[in-house]
C-alpha cells in the first residue's frame, strides 16, 4: 500500500470558484480509486488548495488490483457438445475464455444445462490506471467558465494548467493533460520562493515541502492564520475589535498562499458618511475588514490580507498605498452622496421612464406601477387578517423603491442598490417606514440572509419578486435547467423565506391572486421542496408527502395543494418527520400506497373514476373486514379532520395510524378488484375516500419505509 498524491498547478483561479473545484478534484480520484477496488477500507481523501492548485492526497492506496475469479457461461451443453465431442461452438467458447477445451465443465441453470468454464482475470497495477483515467477525471470537473489557451487543442479548463504532481508512493506516474505531463516538482510562493521547483520525494512530504516554499496549501489552517493575524494586528487599537465577516475571510484565504495581515487607518471626518458606504467600499471594492470599537461602532481604520510577508520598511509603503487607494474612494463616496441630495427621491420618479427594465416589459417606472398593484392587493389581505400594515407607508415605498437607480452613488456602488434608497428616503423625512421597507426590498439575496423586520418591508419584497416572476414567465423567461439570467430562483427563494418566517401570514396563492399558471405553481412549488429540504433540512421523501397533499372542499372542488401554505407545511413535515420512525406509521403507509395503486390502476384501465366529495355505501359492504375498516375509518376519519383543523398534526397522524390492524385485516381477507362492478366500486370509493381524507395532512404512499 502507499499514498497517492495528485496536485494540478495552475495560473491564479478566481476564489469564488476554489472550494467547489478542490472538493469535486478530491471526490472524483476517491471515487476512482474506490471504483477500480485500488482503496483498503476506511480510507479518506484529503483535499488542499491555494490560488495556484488544487491538490488531493489519499492513503491506503493498493499497488495493484486483486485477482479476480470469473465464471462464464456458454452456450447450451446440447450444441457445444454432440455424442460428447467438443464442437466448434465449444472450441469458440473456450478460446473467447481464454481456457482449453477440456477445462470446459458442464454448468446447471434454470434453463437447462450449458458450457461454463472458470478464468482469473489478473488485476491491473494502480499506475496503470491512474495513468489511463485521470486526465478524464481532470477533464470532467466543472467549471462556471472555461478557456481555451492552446491553438487548434481541445482541451478547456479554468485557467492554463502550468504543472502537475502524481506520485503514488515515492513513484511518479508520469499523467498528461493539456500538454503537461506530471513528475514530481511543484512550485513555491511566486514572489517569497521565487520560480525554482520544489522537489516532492514522497506524498507525506507534501504540506511541509511547500510550506518551506512560503505556501500553506492546507485551507483551514490558512483561514486560521488569517484570524490570528486578524486578531493580532486588530489589538494595536485599544478596545477595537474587526469586524467578523466569515464570506469575506472565506475570500481572502482564496486569494492567498502565505497570508499577512496590515493594519491601516483613514480620517475620521469620513465617518460622516452611512457606514453602509464605507463598510461596501472596504469590503467589496478592497477586500478590506472593517474595524469598530467597543460599542459596535465603526472605527477609522481597516485590515488588509496581503498575499506576502513584507518587511517593515515594505510594509508601510504597502499601507500608504492601500490608504491612498482607500481615501480616493471615500472621496468619491462622498461627492455622490452630496450631489444625490440635490435631487429629492420623489423628483426622481420620473426619472424611471428612462431606466429600462426589460425590452418587452418597459422601464423601472412601469415595473413600479405593477408591484404598486400587488403591494395593495397584499396589503388588504394582511389587513383582513388583523395584522397591523401602514398601507400609505407601503404604497409611498413602493413609489420610491427602485429611485435610487438614478443616484450617482448607486451606478458607481452598485452593490448598494436598495440601501442607497433607503438611507436617503430618511435622510428626506420620508418616514421610517417608508426608508426601512426601502433599504431592505432586496433582503433576503440568499437562504442565509434575513428577512426585512417590518411588514412593509416584507410586503414590498414579496409584491416586487412576485410581479417580476409572473412577468418574466408571461414573456416566456422562466428558468431553464442551469440558466436563470434574471435570477428567479432567487428571487422565488426570498418569497418562500418570507411566507415562511414573516409576520405576513399569506399563501402563495395570496401572493399570486390566482392569476399564475401551471408553470409558475409548479416552479413555486420546486422552491418550496428547496427550502423544506436543504435549508429546513426535512428529508427528499417526507418533503415529496407533505407536498403532494390535497385539500378538498365538501362539493369536491379543489380548495388547495400541499405547497401553497409554507408555514402550514413546515408544521406538516414536522409531523410526518415526528411519526416517521413509528412502525404503524410506515406499515399503514406502506398500504396507503399498495391502495392508491389499486385505485389508479383501476382508473387507467377506465374501470372506475373517484369523485372527490362522494362516499361509499355501506349497505353495499358484504363482508366483515370491509365492514369493520368502514366504522373505524369514518370513527378516526372524524377526529383526524378536528385535529387537522386546528394543526395538531402529529395526534392527527397517531390517530391514523391506529388503523394499522383494520387496514392489514382488510387486505388480508378482501379482494377488492372482485367481478361484481357494484361490490367492487364501492370498495374502489371506501379506499379512494380514505385517501382523501387522510392526504390532507401528506401523500403517505410518498414514504419511503425504513
Amino acid at each position: 500500500m502507499a499514498d497517492f498524491l495528485f496536485e494540478i498547478g495552475l495560473e491564479e483561479i478566481p476564489a469564488r470558484m476554489i472550494a467547489a473545484a478542490e472538493d469535486e478534484l478530491a471526490r472524483r480520484v476517491f471515487e476512482l480509486l474506490t471504483r477500480e477496488q485500488l482503496l483498503e477500507p476506511g480510507q479518506e481523501a484529503q483535499s488542499y488548495s491555494t490560488p495556484r492548485r488544487l491538490a488531493v492526497l489519499v492513503g491506503g492506496v493498493r499497488e495493484a488490483q486483486a485477482d479476480m475469479e470469473e465464471h462464464l457461461t456458454g452456450p447450451a451443453w446440447g450444441i457445444a457438445f454432440k455424442n460428447g465431442q467438443p464442437g466448434p461452438a465449444a472450441q469458440a467458447f473456450a478460446k473467447k475464455a481464454g481456457v482449453a477445451v477440456t477445462d470446459l465443465k458442464k454448468v446447471q441453470t434454470p434453463k437447462g444445462e450449458y458450457v461454463g468454464a472458470s478464468t482469473v482475470r489478473k488485476g491491473r497495477t494502480a499506475g496503470e490506471i491512474l495513468l489511463e483515467a485521470l486526465p478524464k477525471e481532470i477533464a470532467g470537473i466543472y467549471w462556471p467558465k472555461n478557456m481555451y489557451w492552446r491553438a487548434g487543442k481541445p482541451e478547456r479548463f479554468v485557467r492554463p494548467v502550468q504543472w502537475m504532481v502524481a506520485l503514488l508512493g515515492d513513484t511518479v506516474i508520469p499523467v498528461e493533460f493539456a500538454g503537461v505531463t506530471a513528475g514530481r516538482a511543484t512550485f513555491g510562493h511566486r514572489i517569497l520562493h521565487g520560480n525554482e521547483p520544489v522537489e516532492i520525494a514522497e506524498p507525506a512530504d507534501y504540506l511541509k515541502a511547500l510550506e518551506a516554499a512560503k505556501v500553506m496549501a492546507d485551507v483551514e489552517a490558512r483561514r486560521q492564520r488569517i484570524r490570528k493575524a486578524l486578531d493580532k494586528a486588530t489589538r494595536k487599537v485599544e478596545g477595537a475589535l474587526w469586524r467578523e465577516d466569515e464570506p469575506l475571510v472565506d475570500t481572502v484565504t482564496h486569494l492567498t498562499e502565505w497570508p499577512a495581515v496590515l493594519l491601516g487607518g483613514f480620517e475620521h471626518e469620513y465617518l460622516e458618511l452611512p457606514e453602509e458606504v464605507l463598510v461596501t467600499v472596504m469590503r467589496d471594492h478592497q477586500k478590506y475588514f472593517a474595524v469598530e470599537d467597543a460599542k459596535g461602532r465603526l472605527a477609522p481604520y481597516f485590515l488588509t490580507v496581503l498575499n506576502t510577508e513584507p518587511g517593515d520598511d515594505a510594509a508601510e509603503i504597502i499601507r500608504h498605498g492601500n490608504e491612498r487607494v482607500l481615501r480616493a474612494r471615500f472621496n468619491d463616496a462622498r461627492f455622490f452622496w452630496r450631489v444625490d441630495q440635490k435631487i429629492t427621491l420623489a423628483e426622481r420618479v420620473d426619472m424611471l421612464q428612462a431606466v429600462t427594465f426589460h425590452k418587452e416589459l418597459g422601464s423601472y417606472w412601469d415595473k413600479t406601477q405593477a408591484n404598486r398593484e400587488v403591494a395593495k392587493r397584499l396589503a388588504g389581505l394582511v389587513k383582513q387578517q388583523g395584522t397591523a400594515v401602514d398601507e400609505a407607508a407601503l404604497l409611498r415605498a413602493v413609489e420610491l423603491a427602485k429611485t435610487d437607480l438614478t443616484t450617482e452613488l448607486v451606478k458607481e456602488f452598485t452593490e448598494l442598490q436598495g440601501q442607497v434608497g433607503g438611507l436617503y428616503a430618511r435622510a428626506q423625512g420620508k418616514g421610517e417606514a417608508v426608508a426601512q421597507a426601502i433599504y431592505w426590498q432586496y433582503s433576503p439575496a440568499s437562504m442565509e440572509d434575513a428577512i426585512p423586520p417590518t411588514v412593509e418591508g416584507q410586503l414590498l419584497g414579496l409584491a416586487d419578486r412576485i410581479a417580476t416572476i409572473t412577468q418574466m414567465f408571461g414573456i416566456g423567461l422562466e428558468p431553464t435547467g442551469s440558466k436563470d439570467p434574471y435570477a428567479l430562483r432567487r428571487a422565488a427563494n426570498a418569497v418562500v423565506k418570507i411566507l415562511a418566517e414573516g409576520h405576513v401570514k399569506l399563501t402563495l396563492g395570496d401572493v399570486l391572486g390566482g392569476s399564475a399558471d401551471e408553470k409558475v405553481q409548479a416552479f413555486l412549488k420546486e422552491r418550496v421542496a428547496y427550502y423544506l429540504r436543504d435549508v429546513k433540512g426535512f428529508q427528499y421523501d417526507v418533503v415529496n408527502a407533505v407536498l403532494a397533499a390535497e385539500i378538498y372542499n365538501l362539493d369536491g372542488t379543489l380548495c388547495s395543494r400541499g405547497h401553497d401554505d409554507v408555514c402550514d407545511a413546515i408544521e406538516r413535515s414536522e409531523a410526518v418527520s415526528a411519526m416517521r420512525g413509528s412502525e404503524d406509521f410506515e406499515a399503514i403507509a406502506t398500504q396507503f400506497k399498495r391502495m392508491k395503486n389499486i385505485v389508479r390502476q383501476a382508473d387507467d384501465k377506465g374501470l372506475f373514476k373517484f369523485a372527490p366529495g362522494s362516499g361509499a355505501d355501506p349497505n353495499l359492504l358484504q363482508e366483515p373486514a370491509e365492514q369493520n375498516l368502514y366504522r373505524r375509518a369514518t370513527e378516526i376519519g372524524s377526529e383526524f379532520q378536528v385535529l387537522r383543523m386546528t394543526r395538531e398534526y402529529q395526534r392527527a397522524l397517531e390517530h391514523m395510524a391506529s388503523l394499522r390492524p383494520d387496514v392489514d385485516r382488510f387486505f388480508e381477507e378482501i379482494m377488492v378488484m372482485v367481478d361484481e362492478k357494484v361490490v367492487r366500486d364501492n370498495r374502489l370509493t371506501m379506499l379512494a375516500q380514505m385517501l382523501h381524507a387522510f392526504f390532507y395532512i401528506a401523500d403517505f404512499s410518498e414514504i419511503v419505509a425504513g
